[in-house]
């Protein structure tokens, strides 16, 4: 298994893991699906970057880094094939995500999730995030907790 940037083959991946959790935990709302459909313009573009974890040239997770603000980005998009859940698959990508972060000389990462998905928000626990309060206008209808990762 080896970490890549984003490549087009894996686009609809991207899409695809992504929209199997949105379903499987919310719904996909109008902002998820806009990004999802369009990585390059709403992510990478602007400065962000999307990576995969790929297994015999096939891509089984992803997570993205997007520009959130001078010095900081937000972690989103994160996902993993659900046959391939339980393998320590997210844990990789996060490390590798805040690694990357680091190398760039980013201040800190932030993040928006939902207290539903308590084993995100135990893993982010584990990796130092913390909770901070989250404005009144969020991006995600499901956000009701907002994290930080200090780098430095």
């Amino acid at each position: 298994m080896k970490i890549v940037p984003f490549d087009t083959r894996y686009k609809k991946v991207f899409y695809d893991l992504n929209i199997e959790w949105l379903t499987t935990y919310f719904y996909v709302e109008a902002y998820d699906e806009e990004v999802l459909s369009k990585p390059e313009q709403y992510i990478l573009e602007p400065g962000g970057h999307i990576f995969f974890i790929v297994e015999n040239d096939t891509a089984i997770g992803t997570v993205a880094l997007m520009p959130y603000a001078a010095g900081v980005l937000e972690l989103t998009k994160m996902a993993v094939a659900p046959h391939h859940r339980g393998k320590k698959l997210g844990q990789q990508l996060l490390q590798y995500a805040i690694d990357f972060a680091k190398e760039q000389h980013y201040e800190k990462i932030v993040l928006y999730s939902n207290t539903r998905l308590e084993n995100s928000i135990y893993l982010y626990r584990k990796y130092g995030f913390v909770e901070i309060p989250q404005e009144t206008d969020v991006p995600y209808e499901r956000s009701n907790i907002k994290m930080e990762l200090p780098l430095s």
